[in-house]
């Protein structure tokens, strides 16, 4: 079983910056993998905020655009999600995903997504 592994949330205040970080325990995404990151609030469906595709395309939530940063640092074999001006909006259960393979499309729906990992919280206060 693949694990997707996040971490970085936390608590900051409306307007502050937090930045999550994802990286596999059993397995290393190759460079061109897509990957993906969701968020979840209690009581709501789960949605996508930004994606990646094999030539680092990304797509962004339109709630989020301007402010969210998709990455992946292709050395350490990590994704990143630069979270940034947060609103009393965004908190949620953040998720990390991977379609497991290539994609030429930053597709924020969750199917698709092979492997997820355990979310990490985030929340903001003001």
């Amino acid at each position: 079983q693949v694990q997707l592994v996040e971490s970085g949330g936390g608590s900051v205040q409306a307007g502050g910056s937090l930045r999550l970080s994802c990286t596999a325990s059993e397995f290393t995404f190759r460079n061109y993998f897509c990957m993906g990151w969701f968020r979840q609030a209690p009581g709501q469906e789960r949605e996508g905020v930004a994606a990646l595709d094999s030539d680092d395309n990304s797509r962004y939530a339109d709630s989020v655009q301007g402010r969210f940063v998709i990455s992946r640092d292709k050395a350490e074999n990590t994704l990143y999600l630069q979270m940034n001006s947060l609103k009393p909006e965004d908190p949620a259960m953040y998720y990390c995903a991977t379609r497991g393979g290539f994609c030429t499309d930053p597709t924020l729906r969750t199917d698709g997504y092979a492997y997820w990992g355990q979310g990490t919280q985030v929340t903001v206060s003001s």
